[in-house]
Order: structure tokens, then sequence, then C-alpha cells
């Protein structure tokens, strides 16, 4: 009893966002080095819904908790109960620059903390699925891709274009006519 106690508290204590299933710990304000970058209220989560991050992943609280609702309830289903995700490899997060890293084009929603890229699924018995060696539509990481449309307002993979060939770009950002999901 005293051990299941112990790991609740250490459970509650490495909550963020109010949210027992958000690991991390508290940032605060990050400042940008350009004027539309920066988070008002950063969180660096290390695991969402049991599933680690490969890197500890700098984030507002909104893409956090888009990031749990989609590991909870889409790659939790994308992927065979036997053989579950316990790890995701993250390409990228915070990062004050623009998109695609292009000259001259608006800044990505990844220098907001609304952004983060997943390359790679890491399964309980050890086997990588990347993005760019394994996704297929009808695969467990296109219904993975599939099932983030939703919680997140952008999803850009392999089909989207070449910048997002390895990698899926999951991101907050609103759009008028619902989400964006290519």
């Amino acid at each position: 009893v005293e051990q299941a106690l112990a790991k609740r508290r250490a459970r509650r204590k490495g909550a963020v966002c109010g949210n027992l299933d958000i690991q991390g710990v508290e940032v605060g304000r990050v400042p940008g080095r350009l004027p539309a970058c920066g988070i008002k209220a950063a969180v660096r989560v290390r695991a969402v819904s049991g599933v680690v991050l490969s890197q500890e992943s700098l984030m507002n609280c909104k893409t956090a908790e888009a990031l749990n609702t989609w590991v909870d309830k889409g790659v939790s289903r994308a992927f065979s109960k036997r053989d579950p995700v316990v790890k995701l490899k993250v390409a990228a997060h915070y990062a004050c620059r623009t998109r695609n890293n292009q000259p001259g084009a608006r800044i990505s929603e990844h220098g907001k903390g609304n952004a983060i890229d997943i390359s790679a699924f890491i399964l309980q018995s050890g086997k990588t699925l990347t993005v760019l060696n394994d996704y297929s539509r009808r695969g467990p990481l296109g219904k993975a891709a599939r099932a983030a449309c939703g919680p997140f307002g952008t999803v850009l993979g392999p089909d989207a274009d070449r910048f997002h060939r390895d990698h899926f770009h999951f991101d907050t950002a609103r759009h008028r006519g619902g989400p964006y999901c290519r």
C-alpha cells in the first residue's frame, strides 16, 4: 500500500497542466529571439499517457493536452494491445524559426510552443517503426496520423510535402475550415 501511495505521490508531483497523465516540469515564460516567438507558460514534457518522449519537449499546455489526447485515444488504438507504443521519437519541439526553415516564411507553430514533430514509434517489444520507412496509409502509422486530426488543428506527414516525408508534424493552430490534415 505504501509503495502504491509513494508511486501516486511521485506521479502527482511530476504532473503538469493539471493532468496526471502529462508528466514533466513547469518552465514558465520562454522568450523568443524573434518578436513572434516565445511561450507565455511553457512546460517541458517527458511523458504522456504512460508513453515516454525520446527527449523532454518544450511546449504550451494546449499542445501537451492535444498530445496526451492523441496518445491516449489514437495511438493506443492504432497499435496492437499486445505490443503497445512505449516511446515516441521526437524530431522537433519548441524552436524559434520560420516554417520549414524557409527564409521569409511566417513563424512556425514550433516558435510559439504549439507544435511537436514525431519521427518514430518504439513498441514494447523493442521494435521501432519510423515514419520514413514504415509509413503507409492503412498501417498503424497511417491510423495514428488520422487519429491526430482533431486533437491537433494541423497534421502533416509524408503525404503532405517533401518537408514532412520523415516525420509527422502536429500543431494546435486552428483553421477556419476545421482541422487541416494531410
